[in-house]
């Protein structure tokens, strides 16, 4: 699954990264490694998606939504 196909309210768990080197770094810096939980706080049509990862709340644009791979 990914990020983009999330729900709102739900937690996940990180299983990979699939973008840019630059980005993945960024994201993994930023404490988003494999088997990390997140969890979705806000979810909407447009603008970027709000989720918790190790206590600290991130915005994460559309296009990255779709290089997070999830599992339930």
């Amino acid at each position: 699954m990914r990020l983009s196909d999330a729900k709102k309210g739900s937690s996940y768990i990180v299983l990979g990264i699939d973008l840019d080197l630059k980005v993945k770094r960024r994201l993994q810096m930023l404490g988003m490694t494999h088997g990390t939980a997140i969890d979705i706080l806000n979810k909407k049509i447009s603008g970027p998606m709000i989720i918790k990862v190790r206590g600290t709340r991130f915005a994460v644009g559309k296009k990255f939504c779709d290089g997070i791979i999830l599992e339930d």
